[in-house]
């Protein structure tokens, strides 16, 4: 079962999603004398959606600790919803090294193309 909350963070989620396919599919021009627009108005830039991420990642860790913190003190705290906190926490922070690996793997395999 779904709770309310999480089923907001999916529709978010999706929503981006939706979004980022929405910018995928408008296309790229890839003709000699295209221009690049370094910051399109209205849309958050990569360097932006990276640190917003980032930034949800601590929140999550910082909510798992504060709640841990809160049980180890004796508060009225259930431990499934600081067991699911820590979960989701770890799975959040290992998301994250998923995805820094890959972009690193890019980044190498970009550098190392022949000119």
């Amino acid at each position: 079962m779904i709770n309310p909350t999480n089923a907001g963070n999916i529709e978010s989620v999706m929503s981006q999603i939706r979004q980022y396919q929405a910018q995928a599919s408008a296309g790229i021009n890839l003709s000699p004398n295209a221009t690049v627009d370094t910051q399109p108005t209205g849309v958050a830039g990569f360097a932006d959606s990276i640190k917003g991420a980032l930034q949800e990642v601590n929140a999550t860790q910082q909510t798992a600790k504060t709640m841990r913190t809160a049980y180890e003190r004796g508060e009225d705290i259930p431990l499934t919803d600081v067991v699911m906190s820590m979960q989701k926490s770890s799975l959040a922070f290992e998301a994250t090294l998923q995805i820094r690996n890959k972009v690193l793997k890019a980044y190498e395999e970009i550098m190392n193309m022949p000119v």
